[in-house]
């Protein structure tokens, strides 16, 4: 097994070794609780679409039940890419930044769908839109710097 470069499992301060291992210990335990979230998120949406299509009007939904649902699917969603993200640290000596960016605009377009634009301030739009320019502006350089790589 590939150890993440910056926590060795071999050391010359025993100290040090200990906190290593307890730091993998304690992204594995990050894992597992992640699968559960992921687990009762799709209890969630389980439930939410449950009470939505069996309250009147019977089998429809409006608006802002699609929206409450995407929300849910876009949750569950986003806590699998984050498991992606943990199982990607604990095999390889590599942190994905790509993952990451990519897991950071899928959330950040989750908070996108579900806005109430009748409740927000001006500036709120305006910093989500920044955080939207840079993590997409961000998610274009690897993706172009990646493709430049190829023979």
């Amino acid at each position: 097994m590939q150890y993440h470069e910056e926590l060795p499992p071999e050391h010359e301060d025993a100290l040090v070794r200990f906190l290593h291992r307890v730091i993998r210990f304690a992204v594995k335990l990050l894992a597992v609780l992640m699968v559960m979230v992921i687990i009762w998120g799709i209890g969630d949406v389980i439930h939410v679409l449950y009470m939505r299509l069996s309250s009147p009007p019977f089998m429809l939904l409006n608006i802002n039940d699609l929206l409450e649902t995407f929300g849910a699917f876009l949750a569950v969603l986003i806590a699998i890419e984050i498991f992606i993200n943990i199982r990607l640290y604990l095999g390889t000596n590599i942190v994905p930044v790509k993952l990451v960016v990519a897991t950071a605009l899928m959330a950040i377009s989750r908070k996108v769908i579900i806005l109430d634009l009748d409740k927000l301030a001006a500036e709120y739009l305006v910093g989500i839109a920044a955080v939207v320019l840079g993590l997409g502006v961000s998610y274009w350089l690897i993706t172009r710097e990646e493709g430049s790589r190829e023979p």
